[in-house]
């Protein structure tokens, strides 16, 4: 019972995209629509108290099922240190904060700093288990993060370096505050994200000859490192989807051993 309940909840256990799974996955989608659907509100009327009420009966649900097959996701049948484990996992946690906002107990506590409200946010980020596309795109940077993080890891690296480039080099001052444009490092700092992002917020930038050369070559290589994620990304989905095909044509060569295979498939 515990394998047919794992293989509706994660088909990915044996391969089968079920009838049950697919509705399973709907489910939980309205549920988490539905969940944070007063966050998009400033008044809250009574419908939304069973809206919550419904999502927070789902998420238990789902989170003593998770809970229950805890084993048979790590592949170690009956073992206890995956039950004892399974509460502090990343996702589990998710799912547990997303439950707690719907207790009465815990809405009157945090009533004045309105906890529960940000804490209701969490929910958003259910969503990435139950939507195939987005479940794709997180396989895809799992698959990817070492040349991602490298990336990262140099995008922080040259904004570092631009704003302190800038934070000595423009030292105009701003004839509306009677302060330096940039008024601090962490105004540099801020000023060198949004130029590498190509955001141009327009709210900080330099007025000095120099200060513009600077803001120019940062303009042209942060086009150059925005552009790698992008690509890094893109060749990882392709791969992805590639893979995806042929683990779908082997699952159907398993169910029909006996069926010709199409030239197209061949």
């Amino acid at each position: 019972m515990r394998e047919k309940i794992y293989a509706v909840i994660e088909p990915k256990y044996n391969n089968k995209d079920s009838r049950a799974a697919r509705i399973y996955d709907w489910v939980m989608l309205v549920a988490i629509a539905l969940g944070i659907t007063p966050l998009v509100f400033r008044e809250q009327p009574r419908v939304f108290f069973y809206f919550d009420i419904f999502s927070c009966t789902v998420y238990i649900v789902d989170y003593l099922l998770r809970w229950l097959t805890a084993d048979l996701r790590r592949g170690k049948r009956g073992n206890v240190w995956s039950f004892l484990a399974y509460p502090f996992t990343p996702l589990a946690l998710i799912d547990l904060l997303s439950i707690l906002p719907s207790f009465r107990v815990i809405n009157e506590a945090f009533k004045i700093t309105r906890f529960v409200r940000l804490l209701k946010v969490i929910r958003v980020v259910k969503i990435i288990r139950y939507f195939e596309p987005l479940k794709v795109i997180m396989d895809v940077i799992r698959k990817q993060r070492s040349l991602l993080l490298t990336v990262l890891g140099l995008s922080i690296f040259y904004v570092f370096v631009t704003a302190l480039i800038m934070f000595n080099a423009e030292e105009q001052i701003n004839p509306e505050t009677g302060q330096f444009l940039f008024n601090s490092f962490f105004d540099a700092f801020y000023w060198a994200a949004c130029t590498l992002t190509t955001v141009g917020y327009g709210d900080i930038y330099p007025i000095s000859s120099t200060g513009r050369v600077i803001s120019i070559i940062s303009m042209i290589v942060g086009i150059a490192i925005i552009a790698l994620p992008s690509g890094i990304i893109t060749a990882g989905y392709m791969e992805e989807m590639r893979e995806r095909r042929i683990q779908a044509k082997k699952t159907v060569s398993k169910k029909h051993p006996d069926q010709p295979q199409t030239p197209q498939a061949q």
